[in-house]
């Protein structure tokens, strides 16, 4: 028995796995997903490219199964076709991407620990910022209106309540459950 745990050659591996057994895909990604990732580390020079294209050249061989011939060759020169071709394709993506960064005069972007953070941190202000206009667009119109005039606008409660032609004590309670409604809404909760 081999590192990956079964006696089968590759090419009983990939015949079994085309036939739906998962186990046999497996066995088969145990057995070679080493080398496949030595071959893209040595040639990207960085983990992170080099897993999501060890991912993608199991992924295109899964998906190709197939299209594997034996009488083509051993199954791992086939692999590693494949893999050939991620790189590729990845690196025609840089091409074009670096090409058109040039044409238009931006500079190369590094992003170190502190600007990915930065970039997470935007992300998630950005989600905030669509969920509460979500929530606020979700109030009753009453309720939405004596939030804008009371908080957004900034007016006392007794000008919104010669606005909207009820009194104070309404509007207070629309605000209030106006507010509590948004603020359950960012907590993940219902509001009722």
């Amino acid at each position: 028995m081999d590192a990956a745990g079964d006696p089968r050659p590759d090419t009983e591996l990939l015949a079994a796995a085309l036939a739906g057994d998962g186990e046999a895909f497996g066995a088969f990604y145990r057995r070679h997903v080493r080398q496949i990732s030595a071959f893209h580390l040595a040639r990207t020079h960085a983990t992170h490219d080099a897993a999501d294209l060890t991912a993608e050249t199991f992924a295109a061989a899964l998906g190709g199964l197939d299209r594997f011939d034996p009488e083509r060759g051993e199954p791992v020169a086939w692999l590693f076709g494949i893999a050939r071709n991620c790189l590729g394709a990845l690196r025609r993506r840089g091409a074009v991407e670096d090409r058109a960064r040039r044409r238009m005069g931006l500079p190369r972007l590094d992003l170190d620990d502190a600007a990915l953070e930065q970039v997470e941190a935007t992300a998630s202000a950005e989600l905030i910022r669509v969920e509460l206009r979500e929530g606020f667009d979700a109030l009753p119109p009453d309720q939405r209106d004596a939030v804008v005039l009371r908080v957004l606008l900034d007016h006392d409660y007794a000008e919104v309540a010669s606005a909207s032609g009820v009194s104070e004590a309404v509007v207070r309670k629309r605000v209030s459950r106006g507010l509590s409604a948004m603020r359950a809404r960012l907590a993940g909760r219902d509001p009722s």
